[in-house]
């Protein structure tokens, strides 16, 4: 596989030669959450060809993007992250999601994968400058900490010290919750302080197609139900 390039004396065409290719910005987007081992990466960035993905490594990497490091003990082993360069990436992707909800339709959050949550919720919570909210999400058998500070939305894998609010369940019924309301939707669990998960659903910026989609779509269900 050769890498391919615009040839163009032009800042967008040299950013595109580094990470315009397929998988390269899904490979950023998994390891904004911390750094993976290869094994974990592919199944996170969901169907990338091993060859394809190794290859995507290491251009990145070549390009200072990505770099390797040893993990701590006890798990011993490789993992890739982001260097700094590539962490700047984190607000040029989010802005990405967002405008791509344009073309998103309520339905496919179904599809939804639950590594893929918290950054779907870093993408749809537009937090004031003076919030700050920390979170404990859960969702099938996956753990990650959301931060809301200072404008932003954070996120890792694994455990809050102090969550104000802990929210599990499915992908699908986390989002709906915020959108629509956590007791029109089953499957969610929402525990903590109250007033923060309200606050929240006031963070929460959609094209009005999905949120009219999610109200139909909650609306369907009670009616089914009723």
């Amino acid at each position: 596989m050769t890498r391919r390039h615009y040839g163009q004396a032009c800042s967008v065409a040299g950013a595109l030669d580094r990470i315009g290719e397929r998988w390269s910005l899904l490979i950023v987007r998994e390891l904004l959450l911390g750094p993976l081992r290869f094994s974990d990466l592919a199944r996170s960035v969901g169907g990338a060809p091993t060859d394809v993905l190794t290859k995507r490594l290491r251009d990145l990497e070549r390009d200072g993007i990505v770099t390797r490091r040893e993990l701590d003990p006890p798990a011993s082993a490789t993992a890739y992250e982001l260097t700094d360069l590539g962490r700047e990436l984190d607000p040029l992707l989010l802005e990405l999601g967002r405008w791509g909800l344009n073309f998103y339709e309520a339905g496919d959050v179904e599809d939804l994968e639950p590594s893929w949550l918290p950054n779907s919720l870093r993408i749809v919570l537009q937090p004031p400058a003076d919030a700050a909210i920390a979170i404990q999400l859960r969702s099938e058998g996956k753990a990650f900490h959301v931060d809301v500070a200072a404008g932003r939305v954070t996120a890792e894998r694994g455990e809050a010290a102090a969550p104000d609010l802990t929210m599990s369940g499915p992908p699908r019924a986390v989002l709906a919750a915020l959108v629509v309301g956590k007791q029109h939707v089953p499957g969610v669990e929402v525990s903590g302080d109250h007033e923060a998960f309200e606050a929240l659903r006031e963070m929460v910026v959609l094209p009005e197609h999905l949120r009219e989609g999610a109200e139909a779509a909650i609306d369907a269900a009670t009616a089914r139900t009723a």
